[in-house]
């Protein structure tokens, strides 16, 4: 387990990021979730002021001076949210696709690895390669849902050179070159976790636990997506309790 003063502040950590998915995430008005997290990226300079009045963001302020926490990253944060907070979601082109996944992943990630003890450098590629693992496997885990939302992450350009057209999502999910768009995407998913096995190798094990079992857990499920093909977006894809368990077992989580 980490050590105590580590753990609160992986649970403030998360706590922030909650919130702020759970305003992105909510059925309400496009302009009102924007207000909130608009409140949010305000709260969080007045965390760095030491002048924070939210329960989670009072409990930010040691953590964020204790692990001298990136400014920047909690804005990238707020950033990805704002993304996901508009009625429909589309992603213009890989690099936007980078950026999405930088903003609500790869930072969460480089906050973990400060707090971790990581060597900041070493830190940020970790975050970069198993920042972007995850989020991809998010996405195509949760195209079909995602699409009831109308979002659909995959480039528009990708899409278009494809033949498939964007902007009808119920057409493009059922198109049959989309099986190419997510096959790709599959395979950058794949590549970053092998960069992510390579990079935590160079860490101490005990430290980095908490991203080896999330870099497990997650390429377990990209292999199931795999496996269950992407003709069938529809059909979940979930690992079983045993599943987890055997993978927080084995990476040495228990």
């Amino acid at each position: 387990r980490l050590p105590t003063e580590n753990r609160q502040a992986m649970y403030a950590i998360y706590a922030f990021c909650r919130e702020a998915d759970d305003i992105a995430d909510d059925p309400g008005e496009e302009e009102a979730k924007r207000f909130q997290l608009g409140q949010w990226r305000a709260e969080i300079r007045r965390i760095f002021a030491e002048s924070a009045r939210l329960p989670t963001a009072k409990a930010l302020v040691q953590p964020v001076d204790r692990y001298n926490l990136p400014q920047q990253d909690f804005h990238a944060m707020i950033d990805g949210m704002e993304m996901d907070a508009g009625n429909s979601v589309r992603i213009a082109d890989m690099a936007e696709l980078e950026l999405y996944c930088d903003r609500v992943a790869c930072s969460v990630g480089r906050m973990s690895n400060q707090v971790f003890g990581i060597e900041k450098g070493l830190g940020d590629k970790i975050a970069f390669s198993l920042g972007q693992a995850l989020q991809l496997t998010n996405i195509l885990r949760d195209v079909a849902e995602d699409a009831e939302r109308d979002r659909l992450y995959f480039p528009q350009d990708l899409l278009t050179a494809h033949g498939i057209d964007s902007t009808n999502i119920d057409e493009g999910l059922t198109h049959p070159r989309l099986v190419n768009v997510c096959e790709l995407l599959a395979h950058v998913a794949k590549r970053r976790f092998a960069e992510s096995r390579e990079l935590l190798a160079q860490c101490d094990r005990t430290q980095m636990r908490p991203a080896i079992m999330m870099m497990e857990v997650y390429n377990a499920i990209l292999n199931r997506l795999f496996m269950r093909g992407w003709e069938y977006l529809d059909i979940p894809v979930k690992l079983s309790k045993v599943k987890k368990l055997w993978v927080a077992f084995r990476y040495g989580i228990l």
